[in-house]
């Protein structure tokens, strides 16, 4: 059984990530609106949507929202350091 302290990096991480894949989502949308001059497919899957705009809105929606929950649950990871002194047990790294 997890004990508090693990509950609470995990609320804390799974709080941090989705902040940021929020604003990621938000960020990314807006920049490919101002690159392209077009909406962001809504739907990539659908047959209406050309496969090369599809591709390229997965791939840096997939990129962009990863690259946003490591930054934000590292953040989160070193705000949790700070307040306890130690990082989570898995996010040690052994030397």
């Amino acid at each position: 059984m997890a004990d508090r302290g693990d509950l609470g990096w995990k609320v804390m991480a799974g709080a941090a990530a989705f902040a940021g894949g929020f604003v990621a989502k938000k960020t990314i949308a807006l920049a490919w609106k101002k690159s392209t001059g077009k909406e962001p497919p809504t739907n990539p899957e659908s047959p209406d949507v050309a496969l090369g705009e599809a591709v390229a809105w997965v791939v840096v929606m997939g990129i962009g929202m990863e690259v946003a929950r490591l930054l934000a649950t590292r953040a989160a990871a070193k705000q949790w350091a700070k307040g306890t002194g130690e990082l989570p047990s898995h996010l040690k790294v052994e030397v």
